[in-house]
């Protein structure tokens, strides 16, 4: 079993920016030289995620529009009070969805949906320099 791990940077506009980026992963997993075996996203911070969709226009405001119904922006969120920069929401975004998914990859290919991509939420208030960081473990 071998393991290839390789990060790479994502600029996000914040306030629940949704980025594409399965082709980065698939990437990634190319150059790992690996046929089979499962392979992790995971991004650093406290107020982004990582999850799947179908990266479409209509998802992709749905799923913005249930973030606001689920974390409203300006709900109290006492770690507004605490540290007043305003973005308990985006902590609290980030918590539901996680910060990592796992995929299974066979014949160098991961084993997605046709209409399933991955993607990196960023909820924060302001933009960023997101660190996605893909570790692959397989034969």
């Amino acid at each position: 079993m071998d393991i290839y791990t390789e990060s790479f940077q994502v600029n996000t506009k914040g306030e629940t920016d949704i980025i594409d980026i399965t082709e980065k992963i698939r990437s990634v997993l190319e150059r790992s030289g690996l046929k089979s075996g499962s392979l992790t996203v995971f991004i650093s911070g406290s107020t982004a995620g990582i999850t799947t969709i179908e990266y479409e226009s209509g998802v992709v405001k749905d799923l913005k529009d249930a973030y606001e119904r689920i974390a409203p922006r300006n709900a109290d969120y006492k770690h507004n009070s605490r540290w007043g920069d305003g973005n308990g929401y985006a902590h609290i975004r980030a918590s539901l969805t996680g910060q990592d998914l796992t995929v299974p990859f066979s014949h160098g290919n991961m084993i997605t949906g046709t209409w399933q991509q991955i993607i990196l939420i960023d909820f924060d208030n302001r933009s960023r320099t997101r660190e996605c960081t893909v570790q692959v473990i397989g034969i």
